[in-house]
């Protein structure tokens, strides 16, 4: 039996988890899944699988991009496991 809570794959939710894992003074998440239609990755619907994440926050300070990006990564890794194809991340 599954006992993982379902969770929508959508910006307003990335951009929840973003908030509340990394405590943004900037924080954009954009789906652009619409672009993407007909590439890998893509579930047809033109929804859910391609973002955009524009993010800055205290936690990068002192660290590299990868790093950071990594930070970010790992907050989103629910949405990565239940089929976000692909993730664009620009830390400011």
């Amino acid at each position: 039996m599954n006992t993982t809570p379902s969770i929508a794959i959508t910006a307003e939710a990335m951009a929840e988890r973003l908030r509340a894992a990394l405590s943004p003074t900037h924080l954009e998440v954009v789906d652009e899944s619409w672009q993407h239609e007909g590439h890998a990755g893509a579930n047809g619907t033109g929804f859910g699988t391609h973002f955009r994440v524009r993010i800055a926050s205290p936690l990068f300070t002192g660290k590299r991009k990868v790093a950071q990006h990594r930070l970010v990564y790992d907050a989103l890794q629910i949405f990565i496991d239940r089929g976000a194809h692909a993730i664009a991340i620009e830390t400011l």
